[in-house]
């Protein structure tokens, strides 16, 4: 059966313990091993945003490949995090302000060495690159907003990915694969009954777990937008932000 509610909330992440982008800003000049790790996990999470702005700047798919990889590597190797402006916390506008410096800089070398040296962020044969330009507006639109729209994206697809994560570790990797489009909000009216069906629930019992994994995927989903700022206030600011660029 599905979590209570105590349980949920029990289980709710305190955000701002450590949370990712703090944890690079406290680090301050240093090459601190928990800032490394946060900033490659930070870094992780960016490649597909970072590689669709470079590609809308006119970049050649495997140009970007190179630039997008190149550009991580050295913002990690080389502590580039020490010039994060704390009054302008936002993970996002630090990256962005630190890719067009990047670009500017780097556009005229046309060969290098290899892709992304010792820093692997995913693999492009599981993850075509282009396969995320595709999925973009056909219109011509500006490398910001094509980097905010993949941006919202990916913090959606990263809770979506850890409340899969914590359904398969507790048994309810059906109700998960069931209920998805759900939970997301994408809502039908006989989906509900559907999925008792296939799992052998009423459709009230349906109703109740759905509504208890959608407050928990609204969980993760602050957890998230909390890793690439620098106080709880922000948070709320920010998933308004994400919806309205969805939006």
């Amino acid at each position: 059966m599905p979590d209570s509610p105590q349980a949920s909330d029990a289980r709710a992440p305190c955000v701002f313990a450590t949370t990712h982008w703090s944890v690079v800003l406290a680090a301050g000049l240093g090459k601190s091993a928990p800032a490394q790790s946060a900033l490659e996990t930070l870094c992780r999470a960016y490649w597909s945003p970072i590689y669709a702005y470079v590609r809308r700047k006119g970049y050649k798919p495997e140009e970007a490949q190179d630039l997008t990889q190149e550009f991580f590597a050295k913002l990690i190797a080389r502590n580039h995090f020490r010039l994060a402006d704390r009054t302008k916390g936002k993970f996002r506008g630090f990256l962005l302000a630190t890719l067009d410096y990047f670009l500017a800089r780097e556009w005229t070398r046309a060969r290098r060495q290899k892709r992304g040296g010792q820093f692997i962020f995913f693999s492009m044969d599981e993850h075509p690159p282009e396969e995320w330009c595709e999925l973009e507006p056909a219109h011509l639109d500006t490398p910001e907003r094509i980097f905010l729209r993949q941006w919202a994206l990916t913090v959606l697809k990263q809770a979506m990915n850890a409340l899969q994560q914590e359904c398969e570790a507790n048994g309810k990797a059906r109700l998960f694969h069931e209920a998805k489009n759900l939970i997301s909000g994408e809502r039908h009216g006989t989906a509900y009954a559907h999925i008792g069906k296939s799992i052998d629930l009423s459709e009230g019992a349906v109703r109740v777990a759905v509504h208890r994994l959608r407050q928990r995927y609204g969980e993760l989903l602050r957890r998230e937008v909390a890793h690439t700022v620098t106080s709880e206030a922000e948070v709320d600011e920010e998933l308004r932000y994400l919806f309205q660029v969805l939006g």
